[in-house]
């Protein structure tokens, strides 16, 4: 959760793909100040960045196997400062959710998803499945037939095992993997924002043409 604290909704710089799918001479940054142009990334890779579908469908259909949700940790948390793209207010409760997207057939890690979700929001029967873990949370969403929508909010580059970080922010999970693309996006429901998604892809998996 760590991750998002200090991160206004308003800073331009944080929502680069809100509206559009090309920037011209757009770069991602991260940490520690390096950066890598969009242009750089191979296609399918820009387009899992900007996509507003469900992403576990288009790494089947581009993979060709099918895709499982591993969920690595979920517990419930209590915002230490707010999160203003969620709307989220200190002291209030957050689920938390680490997922693996896994192929099925190969054994491979697609991608890595930290979820932060506002429960309360949520319809009673979609929170008791969600909590229950039953299946990952853009496929609950079209089972439940819930009008929804996403918004990209930030794109980067992370260093090593994608975004898995204990209560105190740091890295959990294995060891270095090499470096990842991140995006994190907010899915509103029901007009108000309610789920906040950040996905790591391993740029290995995605290599220019």
């Amino acid at each position: 959760m760590r991750r998002y604290y200090g991160r206004p909704l308003d800073d331009p710089s944080n929502s680069p793909f809100r509206c559009d799918g090309y920037l011209a001479g757009a770069v991602i940054r991260d940490d520690r100040g390096a950066t890598i142009p969009l242009s750089a990334l191979s296609p399918f890779l820009r387009a899992l960045l900007v996509t507003d579908g469900t992403v576990t469908k288009t790494l089947e259909a581009y993979f060709w196997e099918p895709v499982t949700v591993d969920t690595l940790e979920q517990r419930f948390e209590t915002a230490a400062e707010p999160v203003p793209w969620i709307g989220l207010a200190a002291g209030d409760a957050c689920l938390i959710r680490d997922a693996r997207l896994r192929g099925v057939h190969s054994g491979r890690a697609f991608a890595e998803a930290l979820s932060l979700i506002r429960t309360e929001l949520i319809p009673p029967d979609f929170r008791r499945r969600l909590i229950a873990r039953e299946i990952g949370i853009g496929a609950l969403i079209r089972d439940s037939g819930l009008e929804s929508y996403r918004e990209v909010l930030d794109v980067g580059l992370e260093h090593g095992g994608g975004p898995r970080r204990d209560p105190a922010g740091a890295p959990m999970g294995a060891a270095d993997s090499g470096p990842s693309v991140f995006r994190t996006y907010r899915i509103i429901i029901g007009g108000r924002p309610v789920i906040l998604i950040t996905e790591c892809f391993p740029l290995a998996l995605f290599p220019v043409d």
